[in-house]
């Protein structure tokens, strides 16, 4: 595993380890079928997805038995990640794009993530209700907020409430507006690599 990960993440469980050392190698292998990252992102692949997709944990640790919803999840970013730091937590990866579930399933299967289910589904289409919807920046937020607003679980018991947590990068003054309650976490604060300087975690309770 690149040690980026055990540098900031060292309590690791030797299954966390051989699960993140396992996945570039898995991504390397699907991306040449199924082009789900850029070539020049797999070059940083460990800071660009994995560590961006865990700058969540960073913020909040979810909770045994708890549910996240990641919506637009792409190749499998940031459930993946997030699922293989938080076994006991119930992941749910949706996309529209039937080619990217196939990534995340295999990659789900490969690891033996048996609390990731992977969806070919619109965020609208998703039954049921979770404690956290997850996402890196799929869209604009006045866009994503009702294609989510009644999939939050009311009840809420982590340290944050529940609601969204978005990862995005640049000024987002002018996006969040219409959400004065949106909380802004700088990733920066947490990582030192130059990749994290204008990266993000909004939480926004519904």
């Amino acid at each position: 595993m690149d040690t980026i990960i055990k540098t900031y993440f060292p309590d690791l469980s030797e299954k966390q380890q051989e699960q993140f050392v396992k996945l570039k190698p898995l991504y390397d292998l699907w991306n040449i079928q199924i082009n789900v990252i850029s070539r020049a992102d797999m070059t940083h692949f460990y800071i660009r997805h994995v560590l961006h997709s865990l700058g969540i944990a960073k913020v909040l640790r979810f909770k045994p038995k708890s549910s996240v919803l990641d919506v637009g999840t792409g190749g499998g970013f940031p459930g993946i990640p997030l699922a293989i730091m938080f076994p006991e937590t119930q992941f749910t990866l949706v996309d529209s794009v039937g080619k990217k579930i196939k990534v995340v399933q295999a990659v789900a299967e490969s690891l033996a993530l048996d609390n990731v289910k992977a969806f070919h589904k619109r965020a609208e289409h998703v039954s049921g209700t979770f404690d956290f919807v997850v996402s890196r920046a799929v869209t604009h937020m006045d866009r994503f907020v009702p294609w989510i607003r009644h999939k939050i679980n009311p009840k809420s018991t982590h340290a944050l409430s529940n609601g969204i947590l978005y990862l995005k990068g640049g000024d987002l003054n002018e996006e969040l507006s219409p959400y004065p309650k949106a909380k802004i976490y700088n990733l920066d604060g947490h990582f030192k690599e130059d990749f994290f300087e204008t990266k993000k975690l909004v939480h926004l309770q519904l």
